[in-house]
């Protein structure tokens, strides 16, 4: 039984908290205004408790109507959405009036998210495409969705805050398409939007006992150079996550921008995390990361995810483990959790281990930000061995450094045929890719080689905003 919220009920909760002034969780004078805070969020976990007493106790509210990926035909919709596609797309004129009419129609809702909409605006396009690309295959849609619906706790977004959406976009639909567009295409819109909602919904109230965010607090942030920190930050909750998982940071100098990291340390005792943060440009998360950010701050971390983690079958197996720049950071946690194993720590039985070769690939010796680190486990491991692989040492075959990060491909290339061993890839997507496909053509099973999702290329912001 699901417990659907009112329109009333959601509004009132907006109502009685008024975001005029900065979030409670954020330091004296380093917040935005006008963005949802702390005391909304406790308004949320308050009804979400209540929500989780009334499911325990058999008292939930009504029941959704049948929205499953079984009695959903996602493939008609797709066939009648592609054939009128050309009169929406491309999608920034579109996401731009849908999110003009939701914000004129309902003001408040324009407190959810963050001051710069262009990430948010590329991130709504990639969504689209996706689900008009993969709406035939509906159950893998479903799981996309109830794994977003997951992460959209922590944003404080209600049901009722999609019906508002799904009303902006007919509206959008109907204005950027003109003369030509048809009704049955508006309603496929709809049916599709409603099912990739319910999967949405499906994942939230899933996570109900669990909390949305972590609130953790700064307490080390080290500049290893100009453009890029070490943050070690400590949570008072237990933060369930693997090494070589990542998650959604939030800033309080940006509130409602949450951007990934991985984190850089297997789970301990201390109940710390460490991110590794590189500036990608001016006036987005990374910069308040590297450059706003210090000891004693408040972030708020989402949920960990990602499956490129070390299985029960990779104990006694030979690994393979390559990083880029701060793709560094989900190796080095993996490599504690490895080393862990070995010397039987954690609660862990000692256990025989495989040989670990790792890669580790950078532009110049100043790149190497972690060059101790790298040192050390070099040192205590006998079965782990390093190599640095420099692009300012390596000349590509073809003569060209503008190649990018093929350097580090070719040398994990020629380093021998690793049929037999598990792979770990991480860094940026184009060295990803590359090493990906150089370890395929050397005989290594897909199935072995674990990477992260390559994420799609950015959108160029339109005014300034930055990753």
């Amino acid at each position: 039984m699901r417990d659907w919220h009112s329109r009333q009920e959601v509004d009132s909760m907006h109502q009685s908290y008024q975001p005029a002034r900065s979030a409670s969780y954020v330091p004296s004078g380093r917040s935005g205004a006008g963005t949802v805070g702390g005391e909304y969020h406790a308004l949320l976990a308050r009804h979400d408790a209540m929500r989780l007493r009334r499911r325990i106790l058999g008292q939930g509210g009504a029941t959704a109507p049948d929205s499953t990926p079984a009695s959903y035909d996602g493939a008609a919709d797709q066939r009648l959405i592609t054939q009128y596609l050309d009169l929406v797309t491309p999608f920034g004129d579109l996401i731009a009036r849908l999110y003009d009419e939701m914000f004129a129609r309902w003001p408040y809702l324009r407190s959810l998210f963050p001051e710069c909409m262009d990430f948010q605006r590329a991130h709504l396009a990639r969504a689209f495409w996706y689900l008009i690309e993969n709406l035939h295959r509906p159950a893998e849609v479903s799981a996309y969705f109830r794994q977003l619906g997951h992460d959209h706790r922590k944003l404080g977004v209600r049901p009722v805050h999609y019906e508002a959406f799904e009303a902006a976009l007919c509206a959008a639909l109907r204005s950027t398409a003109g003369p030509r567009w048809a009704e049955a295409v508006e309603q496929a819109w709809v049916r599709m939007l409603r099912f990739a909602v319910a999967s949405m919904v499906d994942g939230a109230d899933a996570a109900l006992a669990e909390p949305p965010c972590w609130q953790g607090t700064v307490t080390a942030h080290e500049r290893r150079n100009p453009d890029l920190a070490v943050l070690r930050i400590r949570l008072p909750e237990p933060y369930p996550y693997r090494a070589g998982q990542f998650a959604a940071v939030e800033s309080p100098l940006i509130p409602q921008a949450w951007r990934h990291y991985s984190l850089a340390s297997a789970p301990g005792p201390d109940g710390e995390v460490e991110l590794h943060v590189r500036c990608t440009g001016p006036g987005g998360v990374s910069e308040a990361l590297v450059s706003g950010t210090r000891v004693g701050d408040i972030l708020r971390l989402g949920p960990a995810h990602g499956t490129m983690t070390l299985r029960e079958e990779d104990r006694s197996r030979d690994l393979l483990m390559v990083a880029g720049g701060t793709g560094w950071a989900p190796i080095k946690a993996l490599l504690e959790e490895w080393a862990g194993r070995r010397r039987g720590t954690g609660g862990r039985p000692q256990r025989p281990t495989g040989r670990v070769d790792l890669f580790v690939g950078a532009r110049s010796r100043a790149e190497l930000y972690d060059a101790g680190a790298l040192t050390r486990l070099a040192a205590h491991h006998d079965r782990l061995r390093v190599v640095r692989v420099l692009d300012e040492d390596v000349v590509p075959e073809d003569g060209d450094r503008s190649a990018g990060y093929s350097p580090l491909a070719a040398a994990v290339a020629r380093d021998g045929q690793r049929s037999h061993h598990c792979a770990f890839v991480s860094g940026p997507p184009a060295m990803v890719g590359a090493l990906v496909a150089r370890l395929t053509a050397t005989g290594m099973p897909a199935d072995r080689i674990r990477h992260d999702p390559v994420p799609a290329p950015p959108i160029p912001p339109a005014d300034g905003c930055a990753a």
